[in-house]
């Protein structure tokens, strides 16, 4: 019985009381109960000089974002169609609420390769409209493995050039904190709550 116990307590604690069983899920539960600040790295992308992701996170407007490799030819195609309709979606229902207030920013992990040409290509393939869709690159390795373990974003290279890596779709908010994980195929979640939270007063997100 009170082995039982223990291995009940263990569990408990090593799942937030049974509210996730897995590391992913456990990342977004941290995420939503204490928003992560980005750490101050350079990024420059097509038509973005190089400035701090920070500041190009705090335009304003609730951030969108993935994390892709523009030599992917598996889901990073995947994770390019949804934010292509997310940006139908934007540019079609602009009397939504908060609609004016959301953009879409793809974040290559793989800068050494993915630079602002490469990044050119890929939205094109998209049909990506600058004013809704951004992409950047982090050019200095180091500050771009700071940015994945900051955020959690797992890449794993594979020794041919590709990469195992997760498909979430983050969302940052107008302060440039990440403050919600959600699965890419909860593109419609993800995008109502952004436009949610365009909607509320910069005091009145979460800090």
């Amino acid at each position: 019985m009170c082995l039982a116990l223990a291995g009940w307590g263990t569990i408990n604690w090593l799942t937030h009381g049974f509210q996730v069983w897995t590391d992913e899920g456990a990342r977004r539960l941290e995420v939503a109960l204490d928003p992560v600040t980005v750490p101050n790295i350079a990024v420059d992308g097509p038509g973005i000089p190089a400035t701090q992701l920070p500041q190009l996170l705090q335009d304003g407007r609730v951030t969108l974002a993935n994390f892709i490799y523009t030599n992917c030819l598996t889901v990073c195609l995947s994770l390019g169609t949804v934010f292509q309709q997310v940006q139908a979606d934007l540019q079609q229902r602009t009397d939504v609420p908060g609609n004016a207030g959301v953009r879409l920013l793809s974040i290559s992990f793989d800068g050494g390769r993915d630079d602002p040409a490469a990044l050119r290509g890929y939205g094109e393939r998209f049909g990506a409209d600058p004013a809704w869709w951004q992409m950047v690159r982090a050019p200095d390795a180091a500050e771009e493995q700071a940015l994945l373990r900051r955020l959690g974003v797992v890449v794993i290279p594979d020794g041919r050039g590709d990469y195992e890596h997760n498909t979430a779709l983050l969302v940052f908010d107008r302060r440039g904190k990440l403050i919600r994980i959600f699965d890419m195929e909860e593109q419609q979640l993800a995008l109502n709550y952004a436009r949610h939270l365009a909607t509320r007063l910069p005091d009145g997100e979460a800090s």
